[in-house]
Protein backbone atom coordinates (compact mmCIF):
# COMPACT_ATOMS: atom_id res chain seq x y z
CA UNK A 1 0.00 0.00 0.00
CA UNK A 2 1.09 3.42 -0.89
CA UNK A 3 1.95 6.36 1.75
CA UNK A 4 0.67 9.42 1.24
CA UNK A 5 1.39 12.36 4.01
CA UNK A 6 -1.51 14.61 5.52
CA UNK A 7 -0.77 17.77 6.23
CA UNK A 8 2.06 17.93 8.60
CA UNK A 9 2.57 17.86 12.24
CA UNK A 10 5.28 20.54 13.70
CA UNK A 11 8.76 18.30 12.92
CA UNK A 12 11.46 19.93 10.40
CA UNK A 13 11.33 16.86 8.39
CA UNK A 14 7.64 16.63 8.12
CA UNK A 15 6.87 20.10 7.36
CA UNK A 16 9.84 19.96 4.40
CA UNK A 17 8.16 16.40 3.16
CA UNK A 18 4.53 18.28 2.56
CA UNK A 19 5.72 20.96 1.31
CA UNK A 20 7.45 18.90 -1.11
CA UNK A 21 4.40 16.88 -1.37
CA UNK A 22 2.23 19.81 -2.44
CA UNK A 23 4.53 21.45 -4.85
CA UNK A 24 4.52 17.79 -6.75
CA UNK A 25 1.02 17.44 -6.58
CA UNK A 26 0.36 21.87 -7.86
CA UNK A 27 2.34 20.63 -10.78
CA UNK A 28 0.22 17.68 -11.90
CA UNK A 29 -2.36 18.75 -15.12
CA UNK A 30 -4.36 15.56 -13.70
CA UNK A 31 -6.76 17.18 -10.51
CA UNK A 32 -5.77 15.12 -7.31
CA UNK A 33 -7.52 14.75 -3.93
CA UNK A 34 -7.01 12.53 -0.94
CA UNK A 35 -9.81 12.12 1.64
CA UNK A 36 -9.89 10.27 4.91
CA UNK A 37 -11.80 7.47 5.74
CA UNK A 38 -14.85 9.61 6.22
CA UNK A 39 -13.92 10.88 2.55
CA UNK A 40 -13.22 14.55 3.93
CA UNK A 41 -10.76 16.06 1.87
CA UNK A 42 -7.66 16.54 3.54
CA UNK A 43 -5.26 17.42 0.21
CA UNK A 44 -5.91 18.91 -3.35
CA UNK A 45 -4.30 20.50 -5.67
CA UNK A 46 -5.10 23.43 -8.16
CA UNK A 47 -5.95 20.97 -10.96
CA UNK A 48 -8.69 19.24 -8.79
CA UNK A 49 -10.29 22.79 -8.00
CA UNK A 50 -10.59 23.69 -12.28
CA UNK A 51 -12.34 20.21 -12.48
CA UNK A 52 -14.81 20.96 -9.55
CA UNK A 53 -15.12 24.57 -10.48
CA UNK A 54 -14.55 26.11 -7.12
CA UNK A 55 -12.46 29.25 -5.73
CA UNK A 56 -12.34 28.53 -2.05
CA UNK A 57 -10.22 26.09 -0.02
CA UNK A 58 -12.12 22.25 0.05
CA UNK A 59 -10.05 21.01 3.07
CA UNK A 60 -12.30 19.12 5.55
CA UNK A 61 -14.91 18.98 3.59
CA UNK A 62 -17.06 16.04 3.05
CA UNK A 63 -16.33 15.21 -1.06
CA UNK A 64 -19.79 14.27 -1.90
CA UNK A 65 -21.05 17.69 -1.78
CA UNK A 66 -18.28 18.75 -3.96
CA UNK A 67 -18.18 15.82 -6.68
CA UNK A 68 -21.95 14.64 -8.86
CA UNK A 69 -21.01 12.29 -10.54
CA UNK A 70 -23.60 10.74 -12.80
CA UNK A 71 -23.12 7.29 -14.30
CA UNK A 72 -23.42 6.83 -18.23
CA UNK A 73 -27.03 6.14 -17.97
CA UNK A 74 -28.12 9.13 -16.16
CA UNK A 75 -28.32 7.92 -12.87
CA UNK A 76 -26.75 9.65 -9.77
CA UNK A 77 -24.02 8.48 -8.57
CA UNK A 78 -23.21 8.61 -4.53
CA UNK A 79 -19.87 9.21 -4.14
CA UNK A 80 -18.71 8.47 -0.66
CA UNK A 81 -20.50 4.42 -1.26
CA UNK A 82 -18.54 4.29 -4.20
CA UNK A 83 -15.02 5.77 -2.40
CA UNK A 84 -15.83 3.38 0.29
CA UNK A 85 -16.52 0.13 -1.76
CA UNK A 86 -13.43 0.15 -3.35
CA UNK A 87 -11.04 -2.24 -2.24
CA UNK A 88 -7.75 -1.74 -4.55
CA UNK A 89 -6.97 0.52 -7.07
CA UNK A 90 -9.76 1.46 -10.00
CA UNK A 91 -10.10 3.58 -13.14
CA UNK A 92 -13.56 4.69 -14.89
CA UNK A 93 -13.76 6.65 -17.77
CA UNK A 94 -17.53 6.26 -17.84
CA UNK A 95 -18.40 9.33 -15.35
CA UNK A 96 -20.16 12.21 -15.88
CA UNK A 97 -19.56 15.27 -13.44
CA UNK A 98 -22.24 17.64 -12.90
CA UNK A 99 -22.39 21.25 -12.72
CA UNK A 100 -24.44 24.06 -11.06
CA UNK A 101 -25.10 25.81 -13.49
CA UNK A 102 -25.98 22.63 -15.87
CA UNK A 103 -23.21 21.72 -18.00
CA UNK A 104 -21.51 18.50 -17.68
CA UNK A 105 -18.02 16.92 -18.51
CA UNK A 106 -16.91 13.64 -19.05
CA UNK A 107 -14.67 12.16 -16.41
CA UNK A 108 -11.74 10.10 -15.86
CA UNK A 109 -11.85 8.95 -12.27
CA UNK A 110 -9.02 6.59 -10.54
CA UNK A 111 -9.34 5.98 -6.89
CA UNK A 112 -6.59 3.85 -5.26
CA UNK A 113 -6.88 2.91 -1.12
CA UNK A 114 -3.96 4.52 0.75
CA UNK A 115 -2.76 5.30 4.28
CA UNK A 116 -2.89 8.93 4.57
CA UNK A 117 0.24 9.45 7.26
CA UNK A 118 3.84 7.77 8.05
CA UNK A 119 4.21 4.56 9.46
CA UNK A 120 1.50 1.19 10.66
CA UNK A 121 -0.36 4.09 12.72
CA UNK A 122 -1.64 6.27 9.93
CA UNK A 123 -5.10 6.64 9.12
CA UNK A 124 -6.62 5.51 6.22
CA UNK A 125 -8.07 6.67 3.42
CA UNK A 126 -8.04 7.29 -0.50
CA UNK A 127 -6.68 9.50 -3.36
CA UNK A 128 -8.69 10.32 -6.54
CA UNK A 129 -7.14 11.40 -9.53
CA UNK A 130 -9.43 13.61 -11.96
CA UNK A 131 -9.13 14.77 -15.89
CA UNK A 132 -11.65 16.04 -17.96
CA UNK A 133 -12.05 13.64 -21.15
CA UNK A 134 -14.91 15.58 -22.59
CA UNK A 135 -13.05 16.32 -26.05
CA UNK A 136 -11.33 12.84 -26.29
CA UNK A 137 -14.81 10.36 -25.55
CA UNK A 138 -16.88 13.73 -28.18
CA UNK A 139 -13.63 12.28 -30.91
CA UNK A 140 -14.13 8.17 -29.85
CA UNK A 141 -18.33 8.73 -30.24
CA UNK A 142 -17.17 10.46 -33.90
CA UNK A 143 -15.10 7.44 -34.65
CA UNK A 144 -17.53 4.70 -33.66
CA UNK A 145 -20.17 6.33 -35.68
CA UNK A 146 -17.86 6.59 -38.49
CA UNK A 147 -17.37 2.63 -38.23
CA UNK A 148 -21.05 2.13 -37.62
CA UNK A 149 -22.21 3.69 -40.83
CA UNK A 150 -19.11 2.39 -42.61
CA UNK A 151 -19.75 -1.49 -41.91
CA UNK A 152 -23.51 -0.69 -42.31
CA UNK A 153 -23.16 0.67 -45.62
CA UNK A 154 -20.47 -2.04 -47.10
CA UNK A 155 -22.76 -5.21 -46.23
CA UNK A 156 -24.66 -4.81 -49.41
CA UNK A 157 -22.34 -4.58 -51.69
CA UNK A 158 -20.09 -7.19 -50.47
CA UNK A 159 -22.85 -9.81 -50.39
CA UNK A 160 -23.89 -9.16 -53.86
CA UNK A 161 -19.89 -9.71 -54.54
CA UNK A 162 -19.85 -12.46 -53.05
CA UNK A 163 -23.12 -14.13 -54.13
CA UNK A 164 -21.92 -13.36 -57.76
CA UNK A 165 -18.59 -14.72 -57.18
CA UNK A 166 -20.43 -17.81 -56.14
CA UNK A 167 -22.43 -17.64 -59.34
CA UNK A 168 -19.79 -17.98 -61.53
CA UNK A 169 -17.65 -20.54 -59.94
CA UNK A 170 -21.46 -22.98 -60.06
CA UNK A 171 -21.83 -22.06 -63.28
CA UNK A 172 -18.06 -23.11 -64.83
CA UNK A 173 -18.36 -26.47 -62.24
CA UNK A 174 -21.68 -27.17 -64.45
CA UNK A 175 -21.05 -25.73 -67.83
CA UNK A 176 -17.71 -28.57 -67.47
CA UNK A 177 -15.00 -26.07 -67.55
CA UNK A 178 -11.93 -27.02 -65.75
CA UNK A 179 -9.63 -23.88 -66.59
CA UNK A 180 -7.47 -23.80 -63.75
CA UNK A 181 -6.50 -20.23 -63.79
CA UNK A 182 -10.19 -19.06 -64.40
CA UNK A 183 -10.80 -21.22 -61.06
CA UNK A 184 -8.22 -20.58 -59.22
CA UNK A 185 -8.82 -16.70 -59.48
CA UNK A 186 -12.18 -17.04 -58.94
CA UNK A 187 -11.47 -18.79 -55.71
CA UNK A 188 -8.93 -16.20 -54.54
CA UNK A 189 -11.79 -13.49 -55.39
CA UNK A 190 -13.89 -15.04 -52.95
CA UNK A 191 -11.91 -16.42 -49.80
CA UNK A 192 -10.85 -12.56 -50.00
CA UNK A 193 -14.53 -11.15 -49.84
CA UNK A 194 -15.12 -13.77 -47.16
CA UNK A 195 -12.05 -12.41 -45.04
CA UNK A 196 -13.82 -8.58 -45.98
CA UNK A 197 -17.50 -10.11 -44.71
CA UNK A 198 -15.17 -11.38 -41.47
CA UNK A 199 -13.96 -7.76 -40.82
CA UNK A 200 -16.91 -6.07 -41.27
CA UNK A 201 -18.88 -7.97 -39.18
CA UNK A 202 -16.46 -7.63 -36.42
CA UNK A 203 -16.20 -3.91 -36.99
CA UNK A 204 -20.17 -3.74 -36.34
CA UNK A 205 -20.13 -5.67 -33.44
CA UNK A 206 -16.77 -3.80 -31.94
CA UNK A 207 -18.74 -0.67 -32.60
CA UNK A 208 -21.97 -1.48 -31.06
CA UNK A 209 -19.56 -2.92 -28.09
CA UNK A 210 -18.23 0.38 -27.55
CA UNK A 211 -21.19 2.53 -27.99
CA UNK A 212 -22.89 0.37 -25.20
CA UNK A 213 -25.42 -1.21 -27.90
CA UNK A 214 -24.91 -4.67 -27.23
CA UNK A 215 -28.00 -6.78 -25.53
CA UNK A 216 -28.27 -9.52 -23.84
CA UNK A 217 -31.28 -12.04 -25.26
CA UNK A 218 -31.01 -14.78 -22.63
CA UNK A 219 -32.00 -18.01 -23.24
CA UNK A 220 -31.98 -21.76 -22.29
CA UNK A 221 -28.85 -23.22 -24.12
CA UNK A 222 -28.61 -27.19 -24.67
CA UNK A 223 -24.76 -26.76 -24.45
CA UNK A 224 -24.21 -30.27 -25.96
CA UNK A 225 -25.90 -29.07 -29.12
CA UNK A 226 -24.03 -25.74 -29.16
CA UNK A 227 -20.64 -27.34 -28.91
CA UNK A 228 -21.87 -30.73 -31.25
CA UNK A 229 -23.32 -27.69 -33.75
CA UNK A 230 -19.80 -25.69 -33.67
CA UNK A 231 -17.80 -28.80 -34.43
CA UNK A 232 -19.58 -29.96 -37.26
CA UNK A 233 -19.43 -26.32 -38.41
CA UNK A 234 -15.89 -25.90 -38.63
CA UNK A 235 -15.35 -29.89 -39.47
CA UNK A 236 -14.55 -29.89 -43.27
CA UNK A 237 -12.12 -26.54 -42.55
CA UNK A 238 -10.37 -28.41 -40.04
CA UNK A 239 -9.97 -31.52 -42.51
CA UNK A 240 -8.66 -29.57 -45.33
CA UNK A 241 -5.66 -28.88 -43.28
CA UNK A 242 -5.32 -31.85 -41.98
CA UNK A 243 -6.35 -31.77 -38.45
CA UNK A 244 -8.37 -33.98 -35.99
CA UNK A 245 -11.52 -31.71 -34.85
CA UNK A 246 -13.21 -32.94 -32.29
CA UNK A 247 -15.87 -32.42 -29.25
CA UNK A 248 -15.28 -33.20 -25.64
CA UNK A 249 -18.19 -32.95 -23.63
CA UNK A 250 -19.01 -34.16 -20.14
CA UNK A 251 -22.48 -36.17 -19.49
CA UNK A 252 -23.46 -34.01 -16.82
CA UNK A 253 -23.91 -30.63 -18.87
CA UNK A 254 -27.42 -29.36 -18.37
CA UNK A 255 -28.94 -26.10 -19.53
CA UNK A 256 -27.38 -22.82 -19.43
CA UNK A 257 -28.85 -19.69 -18.86
CA UNK A 258 -26.70 -17.08 -21.10
CA UNK A 259 -27.17 -15.67 -24.65
CA UNK A 260 -26.02 -18.70 -26.86
CA UNK A 261 -25.68 -15.83 -29.85
CA UNK A 262 -22.31 -14.42 -27.70
CA UNK A 263 -21.09 -17.47 -26.21
CA UNK A 264 -21.10 -18.87 -29.62
CA UNK A 265 -19.59 -15.75 -31.40
CA UNK A 266 -16.75 -16.56 -28.59
CA UNK A 267 -16.19 -20.26 -29.18
CA UNK A 268 -16.01 -19.66 -33.24
CA UNK A 269 -13.30 -17.13 -32.67
CA UNK A 270 -11.63 -19.27 -30.74
CA UNK A 271 -11.68 -22.02 -32.96
CA UNK A 272 -11.00 -20.41 -36.36
CA UNK A 273 -7.97 -18.96 -34.79
CA UNK A 274 -7.18 -22.54 -32.93
CA UNK A 275 -7.53 -24.07 -36.97
CA UNK A 276 -6.09 -20.95 -38.08
CA UNK A 277 -2.78 -21.47 -36.52
CA UNK A 278 -2.22 -25.24 -36.04
CA UNK A 279 -0.74 -27.06 -38.89
CA UNK A 280 -0.70 -30.61 -37.54
CA UNK A 281 -2.55 -32.12 -34.76
CA UNK A 282 -5.90 -31.48 -33.38
CA UNK A 283 -8.13 -28.77 -32.14
CA UNK A 284 -10.64 -29.91 -29.14
CA UNK A 285 -13.24 -27.88 -28.04
CA UNK A 286 -14.74 -28.93 -24.52
CA UNK A 287 -17.51 -28.32 -22.06
CA UNK A 288 -17.69 -29.55 -18.66
CA UNK A 289 -20.00 -28.03 -15.86
CA UNK A 290 -19.11 -25.54 -12.93
CA UNK A 291 -20.43 -24.07 -10.12
CA UNK A 292 -23.06 -21.80 -11.35
CA UNK A 293 -22.20 -22.07 -14.90
CA UNK A 294 -20.18 -23.95 -17.63
CA UNK A 295 -16.60 -24.22 -18.46
CA UNK A 296 -15.43 -24.43 -22.05
CA UNK A 297 -12.39 -25.39 -23.45
CA UNK A 298 -10.47 -24.72 -26.78
CA UNK A 299 -7.40 -26.90 -27.24
CA UNK A 300 -4.84 -27.03 -30.14
CA UNK A 301 -1.65 -28.55 -30.95
CA UNK A 302 -0.61 -25.46 -32.77
CA UNK A 303 2.26 -22.49 -33.16
CA UNK A 304 1.58 -21.45 -29.02
CA UNK A 305 1.86 -17.69 -28.14
CA UNK A 306 4.85 -15.73 -26.38
CA UNK A 307 4.79 -15.04 -22.74
CA UNK A 308 4.82 -11.30 -24.36
CA UNK A 309 2.03 -11.93 -26.42
CA UNK A 310 0.08 -13.74 -23.82
CA UNK A 311 -0.34 -10.36 -22.22
CA UNK A 312 -1.31 -8.32 -25.37
CA UNK A 313 -3.56 -11.30 -27.33
CA UNK A 314 -6.94 -9.47 -26.25
CA UNK A 315 -5.51 -6.03 -27.21
CA UNK A 316 -7.62 -4.03 -29.91
CA UNK A 317 -5.44 -4.06 -33.74
CA UNK A 318 -2.97 -6.11 -31.61
CA UNK A 319 -1.17 -9.08 -33.92
CA UNK A 320 1.92 -11.23 -33.33
CA UNK A 321 5.38 -10.31 -34.63
CA UNK A 322 5.85 -14.08 -35.22
CA UNK A 323 6.08 -14.81 -38.93
CA UNK A 324 3.67 -17.63 -38.88
CA UNK A 325 0.86 -15.29 -37.33
CA UNK A 326 1.77 -12.90 -39.93
CA UNK A 327 1.60 -15.68 -42.76
CA UNK A 328 -2.00 -15.33 -42.24
CA UNK A 329 -4.70 -12.77 -42.63
CA UNK A 330 -6.39 -10.95 -39.81
CA UNK A 331 -7.14 -7.80 -38.20
CA UNK A 332 -6.33 -8.11 -34.92
CA UNK A 333 -10.33 -7.52 -33.52
CA UNK A 334 -11.32 -11.09 -32.77
CA UNK A 335 -10.25 -11.33 -30.13
CA UNK A 336 -10.44 -7.77 -28.53
CA UNK A 337 -14.61 -8.02 -29.51
CA UNK A 338 -14.57 -11.79 -27.93
CA UNK A 339 -13.04 -9.98 -24.80
CA UNK A 340 -16.20 -7.18 -24.82
CA UNK A 341 -18.17 -10.09 -24.92
CA UNK A 342 -16.95 -11.80 -22.38
CA UNK A 343 -17.65 -9.22 -19.65
CA UNK A 344 -21.25 -9.05 -21.43
CA UNK A 345 -21.72 -12.45 -19.98
CA UNK A 346 -19.45 -11.70 -16.73
CA UNK A 347 -17.53 -14.60 -18.10
CA UNK A 348 -14.10 -15.11 -17.09
CA UNK A 349 -11.59 -15.85 -19.21
CA UNK A 350 -7.85 -17.52 -19.18
CA UNK A 351 -5.41 -18.28 -21.22
CA UNK A 352 -2.26 -20.88 -21.32
CA UNK A 353 0.57 -21.57 -23.79
CA UNK A 354 3.67 -22.72 -24.65
CA UNK A 355 5.43 -21.86 -27.81
CA UNK A 356 5.53 -24.61 -30.33
CA UNK A 357 3.17 -26.87 -28.58
CA UNK A 358 -0.36 -25.37 -28.49
CA UNK A 359 -2.90 -22.92 -26.75
CA UNK A 360 -5.66 -23.16 -24.39
CA UNK A 361 -8.14 -21.02 -24.38
CA UNK A 362 -10.75 -21.95 -20.98
CA UNK A 363 -13.78 -19.51 -20.41
CA UNK A 364 -16.13 -19.99 -17.79
CA UNK A 365 -19.41 -18.52 -18.33
CA UNK A 366 -22.08 -17.99 -15.72
CA UNK A 367 -25.61 -18.81 -15.48
CA UNK A 368 -27.46 -15.66 -15.80
CA UNK A 369 -31.39 -14.59 -14.38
Amino acid sequence: MLDAPIPPANTASENLAYTRLQSLINSMGDGVIAVDDAIRVVLYNGAALNILDLNGTITNKTLHRLLKLYDKNGQEVNVSTLICSTKSATTSRDYLLHYDDGSKINLYLSIAPVRLGYGSEGDKGYVLLLRDITREKSLEEERDEFISVVSHELRTPIAIAEGNVSNAQFILEKAGITDSSVLTALKLAHDQIIFLSGMINDLSTLSRAERGKLTLELAAINVHKLVSDLVASYAAEATAKGLILRADLSPQLETLSSSELYIREILQNFVTNAIKYTEKGSVTLSARPAPNGVVFLVSDTGIGISKADQERVFDKFFRSEDFRTRATNGTGLGLYVTMKLARLLHAEISLQSTLNKGSVFTIFVPALQ
